[in-house]
């Protein structure tokens, strides 16, 4: 394993902790994986290292815990991966299922973009700088997925904001894709 990407297994990424998502389903295509969508999340908004994404993600968010979460405790989201702030992985979802992360989505003409794509949380807002650790394992995690999936090229891996104009603003300003791309 070259020390610049992890290894996947069985749909798995190496050097993460795996905690199952419900909220996830048969992907229609096993071998159209051929995107890669970054997100950003923050519970609640703008507050980071706790325990709150993951309970989202496993629906198990106490709506009594913050009043934010009254509104979106009901909502039954995942992604494959989360990055938090201090690099570390945490996957939901294996990669060779469906992960439910992009909602109303178009990618090249081609709706429904969880059914080919892989979706990275990175723990920030659209505001707030990502760290140098989310950059390094993002790029790390992309190439590592790039090598796995062929379909997928740099070309598409793209921000939330790009399959969902105008309904969804991730990973937001504070993405620095020049940075990305470099590390790349």
């Amino acid at each position: 394993m070259k020390k610049n990407t992890y290894g996947i297994q069985n749909g798995l990424l190496n050097r993460s902790l795996f905690k199952a998502s419900p909220n996830r389903s048969v992907r229609p295509k096993l071998n159209d994986i051929r995107l890669i969508v970054i997100h950003n999340i923050s519970l609640p908004p703008e507050q980071f290292n706790n325990h709150h994404i993951d309970d989202f993600f496993l629906n198990q968010l106490d709506p009594n815990a913050h009043p934010y979460f009254e509104k979106i405790c009901h909502l039954q989201v995942s992604a494959h991966l989360l990055i938090r702030r201090d690099g570390t992985i945490t996957q939901f979802v294996p990669f060779d299922e469906r992960a439910w992360h992009a909602g109303v989505s178009t990618f090249n003409g081609t709706e429904n973009c969880n059914d080919f794509s892989i979706g990275i949380e990175l723990e920030g807002t659209d505001q707030l700088a990502y760290t140098d650790e989310q950059y390094l394992a993002l790029s790390r995690c992309c190439r590592s997925l790039i090598k796995k999936y062929p379909l997928i090229t740099t070309d598409n891996i793209v921000g939330h904001s790009d399959i969902a104009p105008g309904r969804k603003t991730d990973p937001g300003e504070s993405f620095d894709w020049e940075k990305f791309r470099t590390l790349l």
